[in-house]
């Protein structure tokens, strides 16, 4: 069994002891020092941050062998912690405009943040299920965090009860493994089901179980319900995290699962993946065109980008996980400046959501009209923009595993889900205005929307270092 090596998970243990401090920060400071905990979390994030930064490349074990460190897992909580950290930044002027100002908010957010963490990590079974736990009993408090409000209520009701049916199949899954394996090590099982191995009828329905659990978390058709309603009632900056940070940390739970213990049975899971990745793209392209609720349609766009980033798990190949990380990181960029122009659709000191309200704002607010521009011509994966960069090496991984089906519909897909995208355009730069929204929008919110949008041009001429990154990040993942 390995050492404890304490300070393979240095960063994920100074978040557990920062979490219980600026708890009882807040205790004592009560809801006057939310600012203050809100200011410390999101420093915290920043040093766990180049902690991580600067140890990439590493390759090490902790905690018995039931925590790994790699390139792959580093990459990975890179973006969860600018994502997390970010759309607290994001939250700072909302939540004390709409009465949220509470401390236990960006506590939640930071235990949510280590449970992300945690599964990323996770090399045995029991240490994912802690780690999905610690994120998804945060998030179920998060989401409802407006307990006066209805719409808050219920998004986090649904969610909570989605999300124990979720975690209960997660659970059966992983008990059939175990039974057929004898192990909940990741190493083990990779070790038990090497290629030419017997795979037990018993071993694949806990996959299948698995993987239905772990579907959830990422909001992949069939297990997409609680998505559109979730996004639509929780408070707005809430719904910036679960776009973002969560995303992120489950799909790279999915990939070490899949990649990682079961591997070389890629044969016995390629087709759940495939039927996932179909559904989820065609529902995220055709449902999202009669949405009038921009939140709802962001909902149902994260689905359909969830869908085309499993078209790389299911090639199974170091090339489909490196499109993957590319895919998920000009994902978390166009979602966090999406969700920044969203959180500055104002009128009269209220928040609004239709797409209705985004007519003529190219004439109201420029900037804010250019920059939102920017996001759905990327999310669209039109050229040269770099979402269809994203788009292209996911597809490439299809084509090179044959899995022409995936590639066709996908394709499909884009050119379907093109259409919401740039009837947004259409609204913000050739219908006339409506009511102008409120100004300003905040020091914070400039900042992000100049360096989101930013990002996405300079990307566009400047991706080699990306590219070089997740591709480090994916050889780590296969030569563990």
């Amino acid at each position: 069994m390995s050492e404890m090596n304490i300070t393979a998970a240095l960063p994920e243990v100074f978040l557990a002891v920062a979490g219980m401090i600026l708890l009882m920060l807040g205790v004592f400071r009560g809801n006057g020092g939310t600012r203050l905990v809100l200011t410390l979390t999101v420093a915290c994030f920043a040093l766990s941050f180049v902690v991580i930064a600067a140890s990439m490349g590493r390759h090490e074990a902790a905690m018995g062998g039931l925590f790994i460190a790699d390139a792959f897992g580093d990459f990975m909580k890179l973006l969860v912690l600018a994502g997390s950290g970010i759309t607290l930044i994001m939250a700072m002027r909302y939540i004390e405009r709409e009465d949220m100002a509470r401390f236990e908010y960006p506590v939640l957010i930071l235990f949510a943040t280590l449970g992300m963490l945690l599964m990323i990590s996770a090399n045995d079974m029991l240490a994912l299920y802690l780690g999905l736990e610690l994120q998804s009993l945060s998030l179920y408090v998060v989401a409802a965090f407006r307990r006066d409000h209805l719409r808050s209520s219920e998004a986090g009701l649904k969610y909570f009860v989605l999300g124990a049916l979720s975690s209960g199949m997660l659970l059966y899954g992983i008990s059939m493994i175990y039974g057929f394996a004898g192990t909940t090590s990741f190493a083990g099982l990779a070790a038990q089901f090497s290629v030419g191995a017997q795979v037990p009828i018993g071993l694949i329905v806990g996959i299948v179980f698995l993987t239905a659990g772990l579907a959830f978390k990422i909001s992949a058709v069939p297990f997409h319900m609680w998505t559109p309603d979730v996004y639509e009632g929780a408070p707005t900056p809430v719904t910036a995290f679960f776009a973002t940070a969560p995303k992120v940390a489950a799909m790279a739970l999915v990939i070490r699962v899949m990649i990682g213990p079961f591997g070389d049975l890629v044969d016995q899971w390629q087709q759940i993946i495939w039927f996932i990745s179909i559904a989820s793209m065609l529902l995220g392209a055709l449902a999202a065109i009669s949405q009038t609720n921009i939140k709802r349609l962001m909902a149902y766009s994260s689905i359909g980008h969830i869908g085309y980033a499993l078209i790389g798990l299911a090639a199974g190949t170091e090339r489909g996980v490196n499109g993957i990380l590319l895919y998920m990181t000009i994902y978390v960029v166009m979602n966090l400046g999406t969700f920044a122009c969203i959180l500055c659709m104002r009128q009269k000191e209220v928040m609004v959501e239709r797409i209705e309200d985004l007519k003529g704002l190219s004439k109201t607010h420029p900037a804010m009209a250019l920059a939102l521009g920017i996001f759905m011509f990327s999310m669209a994966g039109i050229p040269p923009l770099v979402g269809f960069f994203g788009k292209f090496y996911i597809f490439l991984a299809a084509i090179e595993a044959q899995l022409y089906v995936l590639a066709v519909v996908g394709v499909l897909s884009s050119v379907i889900g093109a259409y919401y995208y740039l009837r947004i355009v259409k609204l913000m730069y050739f219908d006339d205005p409506i009511e102008a929204f409120d100004r300003p929008i905040g020091r914070e919110m400039s900042v992000i929307l100049a360096a989101t949008s930013l990002i996405i041009v300079l990307l566009t001429v400047g991706i080699s270092p990306l590219l070089d990154g997740t591709a480090m990040a994916a050889a780590s993942l296969f030569s563990g």
